[in-house]
């Protein structure tokens, strides 16, 4: 046990760039938030993650290499 702890490092992942787009599914009425990814073709969601914290989106953006800003859906 120290008191030091090194940051885990992030598995980074990949996911069909031509057919699917990077999104954050909101809701109205609680405001939860869930980062996943959106068919093109379908609109089809697959969520990935819970994103409670902005610690949270930034893991997220860095396992999938998103720099661009990811748009909301409700």
């Amino acid at each position: 046990m120290g008191l030091f702890h090194r940051k885990p490092k992030i598995e980074k992942k990949s996911y069909d760039r031509e057919h699917e787009r990077p999104v954050l599914r909101c809701s109205i009425c609680t405001g939860e938030q869930v980062a996943g990814f959106q068919n093109l073709a379908t609109g089809k969601f697959s969520e990935v993650c819970l994103i409670r914290t902005g610690e949270d989106l930034k893991q997220f953006m860095e396992a999938y290499d998103i720099t661009e800003p990811i748009e909301k859906i409700y």
